[in-house]
């Protein structure tokens, strides 16, 4: 298989019947590094707006249990990519985040802004530090794929393609995105993670890197210091570096889950597996989110592991 085989196959497929799909060779095989440091980047930029943020320090599941978090967003998440909209695993795992959020006051905005991100930043992540960057066939699929999710989270008023998912993101941002103390407390932890991740004498440089990489808006509404340019020239510079490295490998061969990132502490520490049901938190009033949830039930019997 040559590097761009890949491509040529999704080109053949689909963008809308075939959308999971396509969704997962992107994800999994062109592209498994760099979705995971955009969708991580989509979910943060989530905090700067205020009504977002200051429920998610409130919960304090972003502060106080910062890794379980990370690590239950994503094998959620995970589970959907890997098996599917209408997989055991993947009703069971939308329903798990439908029973979380409808604990929660949140308003169909916000959560069609939170499901934006998923669309747009992977997409501009790649434009500027992917090895090649989507094709508008790949930017099709993916927004069907999400569309699906949404609908399946009972999000109303979609956006149908990906050029109004970016008009909704950046529209949402510019109206919304200010200071907050308790979003400003979930970001502190959330580069602190990232922080940890590594050597602790390589911290600072972590969390300067993180910062390098934020946009203006972002560093206005939490309130931090510019970095500096020498700063942001080093940390996206080495990021374009890789890009080219990457592109001279050959294709992965097999497929990469965020399972499988050595961020994810969880899953390791399951000697047995773990159980999709299981995952997340247990909010009072979460009754109801399931109550409410379009997913059909799944037997508690079939409720199965990853």
């Amino acid at each position: 298989m040559r590097r761009y085989d890949r491509l040529k196959h999704i080109l053949q497929l689909d963008p809308e019947q075939d959308s999971h799909e396509i969704y997962r060779l992107i994800a999994v095989y062109e592209f498994p590094w760099d979705f995971t440091r955009a969708l991580e980047l989509a979910l943060y930029r989530t905090y700067a707006v205020p009504s977002i943020g200051r429920l998610l320090a409130r919960t304090a599941e972003l502060t106080d249990r910062t890794q379980k978090r990370y690590d239950d967003t994503s094998l959620l998440l995970d589970a959907v990519l890997e098996h599917g909209f209408e997989s055991v695993q993947g009703r069971t795992a939308i329903r798990r985040i439908n029973q979380m959020h409808r604990a929660y006051d949140i308003t169909n905005d916000d959560m069609r802004y939170v499901l934006c991100t998923f669309v747009v930043m992977p997409k501009r992540w790649l434009d500027t530090f992917g090895w090649r960057r989507l094709t508008h066939h790949e930017l099709r699929a993916v927004s069907h794929y999400y569309r699906t999710l949404g609908r399946h989270m009972g999000i109303k008023e979609i956006p149908r393609s990906y050029e109004e998912f970016e008009e909704c993101l950046d529209s949402y941002e510019e109206s919304y995105f200010g200071w907050d103390e308790g979003a400003r407390k979930v970001s502190d932890a959330t580069l602190g993670l990232m922080a940890s991740w590594y050597p602790r004498p390589l911290a600072p440089l972590v969390r300067g890197a993180s910062l390098a990489l934020l946009d203006d808006s972002l560093l206005r509404a939490f309130h931090y210091a510019d970095p500096s340019p020498l700063a942001r020239r080093l940390t996206r510079g080495a990021l374009r570096l890789r890009a080219r490295g990457v592109r001279l490998l050959p294709p992965r061969r097999s497929p990469h889950y965020a399972r499988q990132n050595p961020e994810i502490k969880g899953y390791p520490g399951y000697p047995n597996g773990y159980s999709i049901a299981d995952l997340g938190t247990f909010p009072a009033g979460g009754d109801a989110g399931v109550s409410a949830c379009p997913v059909r039930q799944v037997p508690k019997e079939e409720q199965g592991r990853p």
